[in-house]
């Protein structure tokens, strides 16, 4: 368990105590964004000690390994880091009520204040911007790395951000963070797989066909098509289309699907369950030649909440938990674990503590002969299990 000065709570189960291998990591730390004032030299700044020139937000940070818990643990380290330099770099925009043309503060063609306000871009944009462009940077980052020490694999990120009374909510993979609040549950992410971006990594093969190097077809069939299947026409899509339609098989279309499989067993190019995600510059599909990391983005969906906007009470949580939680519990059968625990300890100081415990447990089952199993008789979680649980009543005070 782990407390900042916002009592911060989380929990992390190995493979749910069913193996010694853990390749889920954790992060939390509070981020001071420097303020440069314009025509301040560098070595005047440590001078400054003032507490103005400095804007504080707080991050908590989830990433789920694959291939092994290298990139996990440097994205661990430093996507925190690129965070801080990104938000840096554009903080004078982030300061102003709306954000200018040039950073400067120069106009150079009177209608620029004009066109930002055309475009409603706002505070909230910069940081989203910068949120996006920090998960691409700690990609390179995890790239270079992996390079040089030899090592391969890759990992999921889900990074949370409070700052300046808003809740940035960054995710690239298939964790998820959801807020519990008193009569509602908002999702605050959604999960990014082969499935959920079929039509993305449909696209991306039509446009680069040498991506596939002659083994995939990139269209998508119920099932893996077979001989007798030539000359039939059978139902399909390719990447333009939400809908169905027949297609009359070609024995090009007898290769292996692009994307192929269904749920939890979906997987992209025969080999990653995720289509989003850090690292895994070096994934090949195994006896090939091909690539993995062209389809597999490393860019976050931010999704943002305004605190002013909503009364949050007492019990309101912010939930973030890899998919080991997810895979076995759904977002209402969490939100009901929290109500009620929290609940039923109102007196407790640890209790935000001790509910992310709970959760965990609840998701790793007990064991019944050979297999673990979940209360209500379901099969309990195999994987590696995460879980942050983020009080938001009175953040502004600690």
């Amino acid at each position: 368990s782990t407390c900042l000065t916002w009592s911060i709570c989380t929990r992390r189960v190995i493979n749910a105590e069913k193996s010694e291998f853990n390749e889920d990591q954790a992060a939390c730390c509070q981020i001071s964004i420097r303020r440069r004032e314009p025509g301040l030299e560098e070595d005047e700044e440590w001078l400054i000690l003032c507490s103005t020139q400095f804007l504080t937000s707080y991050y908590w940070a989830l990433f789920d390994g694959h291939g092994g818990p290298e990139a996990a643990i440097i994205a661990s380290n430093y996507l925190h880091y690129c965070i801080k330099q990104k938000l840096e770099e554009v903080v004078g925009g982030i300061t102003e009520a709306c954000p200018p043309m040039h950073l400067s503060g120069r106009c150079v063609c009177d209608s620029d204040p004009q066109f930002v306000e055309e475009k409603h871009i706002q505070a909230e944009d910069l940081v989203v911007g910068a949120l996006e462009n920090a998960f691409q940077e700690c990609d390179e980052v995890i790239g270079q790395e992996m390079e040089a020490t030899n090592q391969t694999g890759g990992c999921t990120a889900l990074a949370a951000l409070y700052f300046q009374g808003k809740l940035y909510v960054a995710n690239a993979g298939d964790s998820r963070a959801i807020l519990v609040l008193k009569d509602d549950v908002v999702p605050m992410s959604c999960e990014f797989t082969p499935e959920t971006e079929r039509q993305r990594i449909q696209h991306l093969a039509f446009l680069f066909p040498k991506l596939l190097d002659g083994e995939f077809t990139r269209f998508e069939f119920p099932r893996r098509l077979k001989g007798d299947d030539v000359g039939q026409k059978v139902l399909y899509r390719d990447y333009f289309m939400e809908g169905w339609g027949y297609k009359m098989v070609e024995k090009a279309d007898l290769k292996y699907p692009l994307v192929h499989g269904h749920g939890k067993q979906a997987r992209l190019l025969g080999t990653l369950a995720v289509s989003r995600g850090l690292g895994d510059h070096q994934l090949k599909v195994i006896d090939t030649n091909i690539e993995v990391k062209p389809f597999l983005s490393c860019i976050p969906k931010v999704n943002v909440f305004e605190f002013a906007q909503h009364d949050i009470k007492e019990d309101d949580v912010l939930i973030m938990a890899t998919d080991g939680l997810w895979d076995v519990l759904c977002n209402k059968e969490v939100a009901h674990v929290v109500r009620s625990f929290l609940a039923e300890n109102r007196t407790d100081p640890l209790r935000f503590s001790e509910l992310a415990k709970c959760l965990v447990c609840r998701a790793r089952g007990k064991k019944r002969g050979h297999q673990w199993m979940l209360d209500d008789s379901r099969e309990a979680s195999y994987d590696d299990i995460s879980v942050f649980v983020i009080p938001l009543h009175k953040r502004d005070e600690d």
